[in-house]
């Protein structure tokens, strides 16, 4: 069937559900959204989500795959960003790695896995060891007291929200149909009525695959005015390394903890301050900042914290899930790689992503 004729469902409006929509209604075909939240979708992990795009402050964490999926990204979001009505921000001036005197051996542990994990990588891509002077040429309002940084070429950010919205509204005008507040199972398409099911509700699919985990994040976002930062920062941290995402108005996300629970209750006080304390440390104008938010949710996750597209054999159900904490950052490799499976090879190049794709029985669901 040719893709102008397909009728497809899609269960889960968050950022697979809207650019997976988005790109088969380019394509022709009919699509209709189903999601339990509303259109602003306030819960979801897209929401609340720093949406850094920075592959290679990631390889020391995760698999090869997910670096060259976080590469392939980087050149498709330009075009994806192209195609939407409303101006996202993204920005791809690279992102900054900064560490206190006192976390020297940390740092020089850091060094020695970005070596290790990048060896594949060509040398444009390859991280760069900078003296203070050139630290404060990059950022001329970074704290002064660190001596010496790692700048990552190549890296990027988009505003996750603004995104979202622009993806809905290009959505609409395409004429994909979204039905909000409204809670579906993969046993309530038992006819003929779309060609594929493609479920992507992330945790919400768990009753389907008991192999998801939720990895839960905390995320502070503030406004302030006396900051002037262009691009992410991180911070080498006893615990854990802690991020400063940039957005538009002196709007900054600042996040860092990964906890193995799929507990989505409001953020500790201790995280809080962790956060905040270290934030200060890089810029003394945060003191000054005002709270926007506070925010935690869980991104699903399998085992291996690598994503998957499980399919039955004649592709009418198809579950993509798994992005853990690279949505952002690999979701068009991702996308392109079920179109793939879809409509015949329309992304070449994503084929050559190793992307897990299993055929699942789903026999329960029938």
């Amino acid at each position: 069937m040719t893709p102008s004729r397909k009728n497809i469902a899609i269960l889960g409006a968050g950022l697979l559900g809207r650019l997976l929509a988005v790109e088969l209604a380019n394509a022709g075909c009919r699509v209709s959204v189903y999601d339990k939240s509303t259109p602003q979708s306030p819960q979801s992990a897209a929401f609340v989500a720093a949406a850094m795009l920075a592959p290679l402050a990631e390889s020391i964490s995760t698999e090869a795959s997910v670096v060259r999926m976080g590469y392939y990204s980087l050149k498709r979001w330009p075009q994806i960003l192209k195609c939407l009505e409303e101006d996202v921000l993204f920005q791809q001036n690279g992102s900054i790695i900064v560490w206190h005197h006192q976390d020297n051996s940390s740092a020089l542990h850091f060094k020695n896995q970005l070596k290790k994990a990048t060896a594949f990588l060509p040398p444009t891509h390859l991280s760069q060891n900078i003296n203070k002077d050139e630290l404060l040429q990059l950022e001329p309002q970074l704290s002064r007291q660190f001596e010496e940084g790692i700048f990552l070429p190549k890296e990027g950010q988009l505003d996750n929200r603004e995104l979202l919205d622009a993806l809905l509204h290009k959505g609409t005008q395409l004429g994909v149909q979204y039905h909000w507040q409204h809670v579906v199972e993969l046993d309530q398409f038992p006819g003929n009525e779309f060609a594929h099911v493609i479920d992507c509700r992330g945790l919400g699919s768990k009753s389907d695959d008991n192999q998801l985990r939720g990895v839960r994040g905390e995320v502070i976002r503030i406004h302030a005015p006396e900051v002037e930062l262009s691009r992410p920062i991180r911070l080498i941290h006893p615990k854990y390394p802690i991020y400063i995402a940039p957005k538009r108005n002196h709007v900054y996300v600042i996040g860092a903890t990964e906890i193995e629970s799929e507990d989505d209750s409001p953020m500790s006080v201790r995280s809080a301050l962790e956060l905040l304390s270290a934030a200060y440390t890089i810029h003394s104008g945060f003191a000054e900042a005002r709270i926007l938010e506070l925010s935690a949710q869980c991104r699903p996750s399998f085992k291996n914290n690598l994503p998957k597209i499980l399919h039955h054999k004649d592709l009418r159900f198809i579950h993509v899930n798994g992005l853990y904490r690279h949505g952002f950052l690999i979701a068009p490799a991702i996308v392109d790689r079920l179109l793939n499976l879809l409509f015949e090879n329309r992304s070449p190049l994503a084929n050559d992503l190793d992307i897990e794709i299993e055929d699942a029985s789903y026999e329960h669901i029938y």
